[in-house]
């Protein structure tokens, strides 16, 4: 069997062609194309949701051509179209669902609307290290900070989310008060490389009390104060300065993301741990969590860096396993903007 992943819930378009390997190919992602609108909404300093649904309407038909040319195949080819029903922006999440839909119908293939966290959370199935169930996954993106027991496909249950901005926000923003481009996040990331510990020092939030959820619009705060006071000290910041505070603030999120999956193995006591999402990739919050693994006995499971952040490859594996499972909607679609991870169907 072979299926189409279309996703376009945010401002990346990203489509795949995935194989479960009982045909003439090995099972894997036979193709995949994705394009970033990085450069749209770079002068905005964020996503524009209208900007973001046009270039959705104008590079999704090209790029499936374009991943069907690749993996030499025709739709004939095909077993089914899996898109990204939600969580995301309503209009781009509509984009993917009305052509993925229609593709379907004109092909006559069953159409599979995919959970975007769902896709996320099997992303490291992608790979040849794949994590048994059951276990416990922490999703960090910019729009999700969410940690949740895995107990197999579809069952699914919330330990702790965050209250406010997720990670991946926290991070564009802090790297606004930077100076830095968007999105930030990464580059906020490369700038602390070369920062020097213990000079700054920022809160953990939530970690002094119980619980798995997340906060990080203190943290933000304590940064941006301290900005503030570097300049109103000193006329302006050095980029030694810059630096250093990116290191002390990368440094209270990847401890205050370490605390809370160490919590949450223990409280499952479980020894597996999965990461995914576009914050995954940061090669800091992968090496503290390397170290809180090992020191449980367990180990740590993780997309490559290019299925970290969103794409086809992730929508179109949870497409086919849905496919296997009997999933596929009616001649209607429906855009989900706001969709609980826990609502979905066990497989």
């Amino acid at each position: 069997m072979r299926i189409l992943g279309i996703e376009t819930s945010c401002d990346e378009t990203g489509i795949a062609i995935y194989d479960d390997g009982k045909g003439d190919l090995p099972e894997g992602i036979v193709a995949h194309r994705l394009y970033s609108q990085i450069a749209v909404h770079a002068d905005y300093g964020g996503v524009v949701p209208e900007l973001a649904s046009r270039d959705h309407v104008r590079k999704t038909i090209p790029l499936i051509k374009e991943v069907l040319a690749e993996a030499n195949l025709t739709p004939k080819d095909l077993d089914g179209v899996a898109y990204t029903s939600g969580p995301g922006l309503v209009g781009a999440l509509l984009v993917g669902c009305s052509i993925g839909r229609s593709l379907a119908y004109g092909w006559g293939l069953p159409a599979v609307p995919v959970h975007h966290m769902e896709g996320h959370l099997l992303a490291p199935m992608l790979e040849d290290d794949v994590p048994e169930f059951p276990f416990v996954a922490l999703l960090v993106s910019g729009g999700h900070t969410m940690l949740v027991r895995v107990d197999g496909i579809g069952q699914y249950e919330l330990l702790g989310e965050s209250v406010d901005d997720a990670a991946g926000e926290a991070f564009d923003k802090t790297a606004k008060l930077l100076g830095l481009d968007y999105p930030g996040g990464p580059a906020l990331s490369k700038m602390a490389e070369t920062g020097v510990k213990g000079r700054f020092k920022f809160p953990r939030p939530m970690t002094d009390r119980p619980g798995l959820d997340f906060s990080f619009s203190g943290l933000k705060t304590a940064t941006a104060t301290a900005i503030r006071k570097e300049i109103d000290i000193h006329g302006t910041m050095d980029e030694q300065t810059h630096a250093d505070i990116a290191y002390a603030f990368q440094e209270a999120v990847v401890d205050t993301l370490a605390i809370k999956c160490r919590r949450a193995l223990q409280q499952c006591e479980l020894t597996r741990l999965v990461i995914a999402g576009g914050v995954s990739a940061n090669t800091a919050l992968r090496a503290k969590l390397a170290q809180i693994t090992q020191k449980v006995g367990g180990h740590v499971y993780y997309p490559r860096p290019e299925f970290c952040t969103d794409n086809g490859a992730m929508i179109a594996f949870a497409g086919m396993q849905r496919l296997k499972a009997g999933t596929n909607s009616d001649l209607t679609f429906k855009a989900t903007p706001r969709w609980p991870l826990d609502s979905l169907s066990a497989i």
